[in-house]
């Protein structure tokens, strides 16, 4: 039976994230066992934290030859959910740290230069969001989607093609991205009701064949 793999890596919103697949009939497992991960069919790279913390715990759990066989050899599908999908890029402002590397591009904190006074960071709350490409992962919404978000820094794409969706917060930024079988979204999917859930069933559903990663 084909099921998602949910990554621990000691950082994120594991429980949730399990929860809300299960409320859509998705079966899934929890494991930080690389033996295990690597049997992935799809897999979800969660988090909530410090970047360069989530970096070192997946060093230090042995977990990235096997992320990278997985994302970058096999291309199966991947999703990175809030600091999961900074941690795709190649480095990070926050704790001056090398991510995995997938996406070409970095992670930087809002810049305070370009924001209202009414514009607070860390961004939390609901935004809409817009698509910049078609994709799969957007598919089928009847109306502009909104989704939750938390978080202090955003990701900066080196590759135009590779940004699926922005949002505005005092300016417009990254929120999605998307090339090949490996995807990212900045907010929270499993917090964003029926919005989250469209996107996560179409992630479970809709998303079968492993598609060629252009990196």
């Amino acid at each position: 039976m084909e099921h998602i793999t949910i990554i621990d890596y000691g950082l994120g919103n594991l429980l949730s994230i399990q929860n809300m697949l299960k409320r859509l009939g998705v079966s899934s497992i929890i494991t930080s066992d690389p033996k295990e991960i690597a049997n992935a069919q799809k897999m979800i790279l969660p988090g909530v934290g410090h970047f360069a913390k989530g970096m070192e715990n997946i060093h230090s759990r042995g977990l990235k030859p096997v992320l990278d066989e997985l994302a970058l050899e096999q291309k199966i599908p991947v999703l990175g959910i809030c600091l999961g999908m900074q941690l795709l890029c190649e480095h990070s402002e926050e704790g001056d740290a090398d991510g995995l590397g997938w996406i070409k591009g970095n992670t930087v904190k809002f810049d305070m230069t370009k924001l209202a006074s009414h514009h607070k960071v860390p961004h939390m709350g609901w935004n809409e969001v817009i698509q910049k490409k078609p994709s799969n992962l957007f598919e089928g919404y009847a109306e502009v989607p909104r989704y939750y978000f938390v978080h202090s820094y955003h990701m900066v794409c080196d590759k135009e093609e590779d940004v699926l969706a922005t949002t505005m917060h005092g300016y417009e930024v990254v929120c999605a991205v998307e090339n090949g079988n490996i995807m990212g979204t900045q907010f929270h999917p499993e917090k964003s009701h029926r919005f989250g859930m469209k996107l996560l069933t179409n992630f479970s559903s809709k998303l079968q064949e492993k598609e060629v990663n252009s990196i």
